[in-house]
């Protein structure tokens, strides 16, 4: 099971994909964060304008980590990483455009989004004790030839798969948003909102790749307790 030819035959596309999202966003981020914005705004200086040209009540403040940046809706807070926040750069623009147009959802209570924070105590125990529970089931299967446990490991751990499903349009909508307000706020050109939206549609790509990784694990799951029962 820990060693499956199989496991890898299924999870290496989504692997691959994940590796790639990497290195575009890596990519884009590098590229862009080396291309000054026209009107020469930090991060944090752009997230205050965009933030107050859209009468959001919104905190700004920098966290540690590199693209570690966020909107937290259970504290109103958006969070900056410092190369983002202290940089005058296209990229950073990009970013916290993306940021706010999260704040922004969470003000129009987009549906989407409550669905992902509802979601999240649930997800941030599944996603770990969901794959012991399996093994720990699939090992004791072998004995009492009932799966029953190891099919309860993977409900818990169809939280991930379903979480990730729901990020899909929560990012893509905040996306767009970034994009509108950049434009419709005047903080960026027909140039640069080309520019960012490459930015953008990279870090996409890396939330594809999270639903193809936890789907791959998912299936292969499934695809264990199926062999297993068609053996009886």
């Amino acid at each position: 099971m820990f060693f499956d030819i199989r496991y890898l035959i299924i999870a290496l596309p989504a692997l691959l994909l994940a590796l790639y999202a990497q290195w575009k966003v890596t990519s884009a981020y590098n590229k862009y964060s080396r291309v000054p914005n026209r009107r020469g705004l930090t991060g944090m200086d752009a997230a205050r304008a965009l933030l107050r040209s859209a009468g959001l009540q919104v905190s700004v403040e920098e966290t540690p980590g590199k693209l570690s940046d966020h909107y937290d809706p259970g504290k109103n807070v958006l969070r900056l990483s410092q190369g983002v926040s202290r940089s005058p750069s296209v990229a950073a623009l990009g970013i916290v455009a993306h940021e706010v147009g999260h704040a922004l959802q969470d003000a129009t209570n987009y549906g989407p989004l409550r669905v992902r924070s509802g979601l999240v105590p649930i997800v941030s125990i599944g996603s770990w004790l969901g794959p012991i529970v399996f093994i720990a089931g699939f090992l004791l299967s072998q004995v009492t030839g009932s799966t029953l446990v190891a099919w309860v490991g993977l409900f818990l751990f169809a939280g991930t798969v379903v979480f990730a499903l729901v990020t899909l349009p929560v990012e893509r909508n905040a996306s767009k948003r970034a994009l509108e307000v950049l434009g419709g706020y005047g903080l960026a050109d027909g140039a640069e909102l080309a520019q960012t939206k490459q930015v953008l549609d990279a870090a996409a790509l890396t939330y594809v790749a999270a639903l193809a990784q936890s789907l791959s694990t998912l299936l292969y799951y499934v695809f264990l307790l199926t062999g297993f029962s068609r053996r009886d």
